[in-house]
C-alpha cells in the first residue's frame, strides 16, 4: 500500500492545484487528506481524461516507467473499487505504448490479469458476462498495445489459446447487444494476432471457422438485408454508415483480409467467398461520414476483394437493374463504377500529368519514383511486379512508358514482352489522350530517352579527333567487343522484326533475308 498512496500524494497535489486550492499544501495533509476524498479524486480524474494525461506524464517522468507498470499490474489483481481499477488501466494503456517498460505484463500472469478484466476465458470457449464496459474496454486497449508491441505477449496469446476467448465474445454479439467499443477492440485483437501469428491465423481460418462468423458479424453490423441469394437489398434512406458501425466493419474486413490470404479453397469457401463479394458490393455502394472516411471504408473493402477468386467476382455484376443503374450487356455496371472511381484517384497520385523533367525518373519520392527504382530491383519478382504496373497504367503503350521512365529502365519490361521495336501491348484501353504538360513539350526534344530526364550539356570527345583517330578508335572498340564475345563474357544481341531479342548474327541475317525478298518481289 505505501506504493500505491505515493502514486495517489500525487494524484492528490494535482487535483487540489488544478482545482486553483488556494490554501498551503502541507505534504504530512496530504495522506489524510487521501482517505477522506479516495473516491471522490478518482472519479474526478476518470471524467477528466486531459488531466489524467497529465498526471501520467508527471509519473512517467518521476518514476521508473517499469516499477510503476509492474506495481499497476500488481494492484490490477486486488479486488477495488471500479474507479480506481479504470484509472491504474487507463495508465497502463498509455505505458504499453512503449516497448521498453512492458516486461512486467508479458509474463503468463500479468497477460491473464488482463484478459480477465476483459472478461475473456482462456483455454475454452465459454464466455463471461461483462458487467462494467468501462473496464472490459480499457483491458482490450492494453491488450492491444502490448500484442503489438511484443513478440512474447504474441506468443504468450497463442499458448493461452486466446482467440477462442474472442471468438466466443463476438459469438454473443451475433445475438445480443454490445457496446461498439467492446466489438471494436474485440476485432483489433483478433486482427492483431491474425496478423501477427501465422498459427493463430490458420486456427481461426480451419479450425474456428471465423470467416462465416466474420460474414455474419458483417451482417449484423451492416444491417444486411438478402433480396437474392448474393445480392443485397440497398435501402437509399440508409446510405450514410454511422461513424461507430463504420469502425467496426473496418476492423472486420481487416480480419477477413488477413483470413482469405490461403490459396486453399473449397466448395464451402466459394459460397463465403460469393457472400463476402456480395457485401463488399454493398458497402461501396454506402458512404460514410466524409469522403476520407468513405475512402477508408471502400479501401478496405476493396483490398477484401484482392484476395477473392476471379471466378466469384460475377456477383459484383449479377445484381438487379433498374432505370437509374449503370448497365451495361445487362449486367449491373454501379459496383464497378465506383471501382473505376477509386482507381482513378490512385492512379492521379502514381502517374501525375509529367512537369519534372530535369530530375531522373527514379529520383525523388513521389509514388511514380519509387516504383521506377523498383523497376531495377534485385528480386525478379518485384522488379516484373513493379514493371508491369506501370506498364498497364500507361495503357501498355510503349511510348507512354518510356515517357514516364526512360528506355534504361523499361529495357528488361520491353524485351521479355517483345516490345524493343516500340507498339503496344494486348490489352485494350481507351484511346490516348494529349496529357502532355507544357513543361514536358517544351523539354521533349532535350530529353535523353535512355535516361528519361534532361541532361547537362557535355563535351563532345570527337570534335577535336582527326579522322585517322576516330577510325581508330572505333576500331579498337570493335576488337574490344569481339574479344569479350569470343570469351562469352557478353553476347551481343540485336532486334528482330517483331520487336523480340535475338543473337546479333541472326537479327543480322534475317533482316538481310527479308531484305532480298523484298527486292526480288
Amino acid at each position: 500500500m505505501p506504493s500505491l498512496f505515493n502514486l495517489i500524494d500525487k494524484v492528490l497535489l494535482l487535483h487540489w492545484i488544478s482545482l486553483k486550492d488556494t490554501r498551503f499544501i502541507h505534504k504530512a495533509n496530504i495522506t489524510e487528506y487521501c482517505k477522506s476524498r479516495f473516491s471522490k479524486v478518482f472519479s474526478y480524474v476518470v471524467h477528466r481524461p486531459l488531466f489524467h494525461q497529465f498526471i501520467c506524464v508527471e509519473l512517467y517522468k518521476e518514476l521508473k516507467a517499469t516499477s510503476l507498470c509492474k506495481r499497476l499490474v500488481k494492484y490490477l489483481e486486488n479486488d477495488v473499487q471500479s474507479s480506481c481499477r479504470t484509472v491504474c488501466l487507463e495508465t497502463l494503456r498509455i505505458l504499453s505504448r512503449d516497448k521498453k517498460v512492458l516486461e512486467p505484463v508479458t509474463t503468463k500472469q500479468g497477460m491473464l490479469v488482463l484478459i480477465r478484466l476483459a472478461r475473456l476465458e482462456v483455454f475454452g470457449e465459454s464466455v463471461l458476462p461483462i458487467e462494467e464496459d468501462e473496464i472490459v474496454i480499457e483491458a482490450l486497449k492494453c491488450l492491444c498495445n502490448i500484442v503489438f508491441n511484443s513478440t512474447a505477449a504474441q506468443q504468450i496469446s497463442a499458448e493461452m489459446k486466446l482467440a477462442l476467448g474472442l471468438q466466443a465474445r463476438l459469438k454473443t454479439y451475433v445475438d445480443q447487444d454490445l457496446r461498439h467499443e467492446v466489438v471494436l477492440f474485440t476485432l483489433r485483437l483478433i486482427f492483431l494476432l491474425s496478423a501477427l501469428r501465422t498459427d493463430v491465423r490458420d486456427c481461426l481460418r480451419q479450425e474456428l471457422q471465423s470467416v462465416g462468423l466474420l460474414i455474419q458479424i458483417l451482417q449484423r453490423i451492416l444491417d444486411v438485408k438478402w433480396i437474392g441469394k448474393y445480392a443485397v437489398g440497398f435501402d437509399t434512406k440508409c446510405a450514410i454508415l454511422p461513424h461507430d458501425k463504420n469502425e467496426c466493419t473496418i476492423e472486420a474486413l481487416k480480419v477477413l483480409f488477413n483470413l482469405t490470404l490461403s490459396n486453399n479453397q473449397t466448395e464451402d469457401d466459394d459460397h463465403q467467398f460469393r457472400l463476402i463479394t456480395a457485401i463488399m458490393r454493398h458497402l461501396l455502394m454506402i458512404k460514410a461520414q466524409n469522403e476520407d472516411k468513405t475512402e477508408e471504408l471502400h479501401s478496405n473493402a476493396i483490398n477484401l476483394l484482392s484476395n477473392i477468386p476471379v471466378t466469384c467476382l460475377n456477383v459484383l455484376i449479377d445484381f438487379p437493374t433498374c432505370d437509374q443503374t449503370d448497365e451495361y450487356h445487362e449486367k449491373n455496371m454501379d459496383a464497378i463504377h465506383v471501382l473505376v472511381n477509386f482507381m482513378e484517384k490512385r492512379i492521379d497520385k502514381v502517374l501525375p500529368p509529367l512537369k519534372d523533367v530535369k530530375n531522373r525518373p527514379e529520383v525523388g519520392t513521389t509514388v511514380r519514383n519509387k516504383l521506377v527504382r523498383l523497376m531495377t530491383h534485385v528480386d525478379t519478382g518485384v522488379k516484373q511486379s513493379a514493371a508491369e504496373f506501370l506498364f498497364v497504367l500507361c495503357k501498355e503503350s510503349v511510348d507512354n512508358l518510356l515517357k514516364y521512365t526512360g528506355y534504361g529502365n523499361a529495357a528488361g519490361l520491353l524485351a521479355a514482352r517483345g516490345l524493343l521495336a516500340g507498339g503496344r501491348g494486348d490489352g485494350q484501353y481507351s484511346e490516348d489522350e494529349d496529357s502532355d504538360t507544357e513543361e514536358y513539350k517544351s523539354a521533349k526534344p532535350f530529353i535523353n530517352p535512355i535516361t528519361g530526364h534532361v541532361e547537362e550539356p557535355m563535351p563532345n570527345p570527337l570534335e577535336e579527333m582527326t579522322d585517322e583517330q576516330k577510325e581508330y578508335e572505333a576500331l579498337k572498340l570493335v576488337h574490344m567487343f569481339d574479344k569479350l564475345s569470343r570469351e562469352e563474357i557478353i553476347k551481343p544481341m540485336g532486334v528482330r522484326r517483331d520487336g523480340t531479342l535475338a543473337p546479333l548474327g541472326e537479327a543480322v541475317r534475317q533482316c538481310a533475308l527479308e531484305s532480298d525478298t523484298s527486292d526480288s518481289d
